[in-house]
């Protein structure tokens, strides 16, 4: 049974304050919580329904049974579903290799379900690292690990000045702009960054002077705009 303490603590996680401080997060659901076990996270405590713990075991992680009363007492999704994790963050402990490889940079990407599913684009086309301007939201916002589907376990995020980054990175810098080349009309590349920008805003002003090779996906029908993930997924299909 869970304490009121412990339940005010889990709640805790759901804002940013608290997970930055204690350095947790929360993951919800069997799929997520199943693929975090065999992973090389470390998984603080489960809290479970006992139709979870009958087709799953943690051997590293304590274990709180509960009821789907209980789980729904803490859990941040509108349909609860059998298992919520407490976890450690974890950090990425080398430095991004950009050779030979295709990468992503995110320049002040907002909202969390954006990031999820590029996050999760990413993975299904096999690139491994992406970089976030400081001021792109947190990759350990409960929507963001939730839309990632598991992703983000496969792939390498940092968190950095995108301007230095850049400046070093020593590889060709495309960035999504409306002015850019036809992704169609340009050979596909083997190794570079891909530089995306907010919904709102686009690539900003600080970070544009580094886009080498501007690309634009090219409008046919009337709509203003496309969203960040959406033409992430566009552009990384053709080239990939």
């Amino acid at each position: 049974m869970l304490s009121k303490n412990e339940v005010k603590y889990i709640q805790s996680l759901y804002h940013k304050k608290q997970r930055q401080q204690d350095g947790l997060f929360i993951a919800e659901g069997p799929k997520l919580v199943s693929e975090l076990l065999t992973s090389n996270f470390t998984i603080k405590t489960i809290y479970a329904t006992a139709q979870f713990l009958a087709n799953n075991t943690a051997k590293h992680a304590a274990i709180v049974t509960i009821t789907e009363q209980e789980l729904a007492r803490i859990s941040n999704l509108q349909t609860p579903n059998q298992v919520i994790a407490v976890v450690q963050q974890l950090l990425p402990n080398t430095k991004p290799n950009f050779s030979n490889s295709l990468s992503l940079a995110l320049d002040g990407i907002q909202d969390p379900g954006n990031l999820g599913t590029i996050i999760r684009i990413a993975d299904w086309f096999g690139i491994t690292q992406i970089i976030c301007s400081l001021n792109t939201v947190e990759l350990y916002n409960p929507k963001v690990i939730q839309s990632t589907m598991g992703s983000f376990l496969r792939t390498k995020i940092w968190y950095q000045n995108l301007a230095t980054t850049l400046t070093n990175a020593n590889v060709p810098v495309f960035g999504a702009l409306l002015n850019g080349q036809s992704i169609y009309q340009i050979p596909k590349p083997t190794a570079g960054i891909l530089v995306i920008g907010s919904e709102g805003n686009g690539i900003s002003n600080h970070v544009l002077p580094f886009i080498s090779h501007p690309v634009n996906i090219p409008k046919i029908g009337g709509a203003e705009s496309l969203n960040a993930a959406v033409a992430t997924g566009i552009i990384v299909s053709h080239w990939v």
